[in-house]
């Protein structure tokens, strides 16, 4: 009997378990994904602001850029309906609300600049009105954007 329980013994196999390594995260690796995904972005991201209003402005054969080391204009914009907007922003305002947003800027800065971005089918009744404006609160600069001529 005791040859059947050596033999048993030795048919039997313990199987010693091996400690297990905790998962490590390759940070390598991620970072160098990180990386990739930012480029694409980059790549694939546009940067050109859209304006507010979309206007057509009449063109002009002596039309100029402004200077960057100018001081910038308050801009007046019209559409094709002689809404007024006024500001980087496009605040809606009235007529009168303009004269006195123009007032109160003139009487801060005396070389406060004014220019009237118009599309070409707004009415020109608003027009002079806004020049109109402009000549009450002081404002001795006035200038209208326009587009170059084709050539």
């Amino acid at each position: 009997m005791l040859n059947v329980e050596c033999f048993r013994l030795e048919q039997m196999r313990f199987f010693i378990r091996k400690r297990k390594q905790t998962p490590t995260v390759i940070i390598v690796a991620l970072i160098d994904v990180l990386i990739v995904l930012v480029i694409f972005l980059i790549v694939t991201t546009t940067f050109k602001q859209q304006p507010s209003l979309r206007l057509a402005l009449p063109e002009s054969t002596q039309a100029q850029k402004s200077g960057a080391n100018e001081n910038a204009p308050l801009v007046v914009s019209v559409d094709a309906q002689g809404n007024l907007r006024f500001g980087s922003d496009a605040t809606p305002v009235t007529v009168d609300r303009l004269r006195s947003e123009l007032a109160l800027r003139a009487a801060t800065n005396t070389e406060v600049k004014l220019a009237i971005s118009a599309d070409k089918a707004a009415p020109f009744g608003q027009i002079v009105k806004i020049m109109d404006s402009a000549k009450e609160a002081k404002v001795k600069m006035v200038n209208a954007f326009t587009k170059e001529a084709g050539k």
